[in-house]
């Protein structure tokens, strides 16, 4: 869900209008478009950020096998090619969307200029499929035809590709919420008929002496958690949202995090399987990264684009895929933490005990340009009603500042939990 009110449908026919003598009482014949305003200058400190820890243990803090450093290095450099192909794209996928009338109008800046402007909608179709491509390509780098992981990766793939589709099916047709909850449920299908690895979890080391063991196999209930967790993370991105840049802001603060972490499981482990586990999530998250800054570039407030839900559902299903097949989905699970608190915020309407609006947003000021949190269950409204009243760029920042403090808590967590927990 986006800060956007939808184009009426008496616009999706284009009507042919017949030039006229230009004059001075003249007016438009359509709203003016938002400007495709390119903010190169903070992704550029945003990456260096968030991927600086990432670096230091990859080349420096850890010893990392060198045919595997080598293949997380040509998955980075496609990567850097994606972000490039994806700030190209977008201005040519913007062109095409508003001419079938696929736009919207940011309503966090209704009764201003701002919110005049027609802004292009789904442009999460255009990261789909530059991360699709990025993905089959770096096959030809790193996968035989006997690779043990070839199946899982394609089925990966079919999983991210369905839910990529039915994000932008989603965006054309505007589906109900009570359907929104089980698409992701058919997307997972692929990968839960492909996953042939284990289905047991380790007992914690507290709990063993009431359990009486310490491996317990789940059998068919594992893939139904593994098909409940890819139904959270598509949904719980596409709630979190209607500020400019939260929805793309928020997977790349998480997709840096599991990068971190992956690099951290890889240099501190000896067995080779539990390493391509972990390198298995690295080769999907860093397109995911990249593709993720190329739209963050339009999308950072003001936003040029929306991302609709075409993204947000792609970015959650790759995030749980990464998390199922690299064997850390409760690692994956606090670094949502916030989307967990806003989901629990957001039970009593999305439940139906609670009238919900069509929008759940803040209330925006046009004098005063700041936005007041209303009653309405999102961690958003919480947010502002807790803080105050503040600007969306602030309100966006101060979410995003949270974000990444539960992911640097859950590091902290894991270290000290070493050991005795598992």
């Amino acid at each position: 869900m986006a800060a956007r009110k939808r184009a009426s449908a008496d616009a999706s026919t284009e009507a042919k209008v017949q030039e006229k003598p230009k004059s001075q009482d003249s007016v438009p014949a359509e709203p003016p478009t938002a400007p495709l305003n390119l903010k190169s200058g903070f992704i550029l400190k945003l990456s260096l950020l968030l991927l600086g820890p990432y670096c230091y243990l990859i080349f420096h803090h850890y010893n990392i096998d060198r045919d595997l450093k080598k293949s997380i290095l040509i998955n980075a450099v496609v990567s850097l090619a994606g972000f490039f192909v994806t700030l190209k794209m977008i201005p040519v996928a913007s062109k095409y969307v508003l001419r079938r009338n696929l736009f919207g109008y940011d309503i966090n800046k209704r009764g201003t200029y701002g919110g005049t402007l027609r802004v292009p909608e789904s442009l999460g179709i255009v990261i789909g499929i530059v991360f699709l491509v990025l993905a089959i390509v770096f096959q030809y780098f790193n996968f035989t035809s006997d690779s043990i992981w070839l199946v899982e990766y394609n089925a990966a793939l079919a999983s991210i590709c369905f839910m990529t589709l039915l994000g932008f099916v989603d965006d054309v047709l505007d589906v109900p919420w009570r359907v929104k909850l089980l698409l992701p449920s058919f997307a997972a299908l692929p990968l839960l008929m492909a996953y042939a690895g284990h289905t047991t979890i380790i007992i914690p080391k507290p709990l063993i002496p009431y359990v009486g063991l310490q491996i317990l196999d789940l059998g068919w209930m594992y893939k139904l958690y593994m098909g409940l967790l890819a139904v959270f993370c598509t949904n719980s991105i596409n709630i979190h949202a209607g500020l400019n840049g939260l929805e793309v802001g928020q997977t790349v603060v998480i997709a840096s995090a599991i990068l971190i972490h992956n690099i951290m499981q890889i240099g501190a482990s000896k067995d080779p399987e539990y390493k391509q586990a972990h390198a298995f999530s690295i080769y999907l998250v860093q397109p995911l990264l990249a593709t993720s800054l190329g739209l963050l570039s339009y999308n950072w407030y003001p936003s040029s684009v929306f991302v609709g839900d075409t993204y947000t559902y792609f970015a959650g299903m790759t995030m749980a895929v990464v998390g199922i097949l690299g064997h850390f989905s409760e690692t994956l699970l606090i670094f949502f933490a916030p989307q967990v608190l806003n989901f629990l915020l957001s039970l009593p309407q999305l439940s139906g005990l609670v009238p919900c609006p069509r929008h759940r947003l803040p209330r925006f000021d046009s004098k005063t340009g700041l936005l007041t949190g209303t009653n309405d269950g999102t961690l958003v409204n919480f947010t502002l009603r807790l803080l105050g009243r503040m600007s969306e760029n602030s309100l966006c920042i101060v979410l995003l500042v949270f974000q990444a403090i539960a992911c640097f808590l859950c590091f902290l967590l894991r270290h000290f939990l070493a050991g005795w927990y598992k």
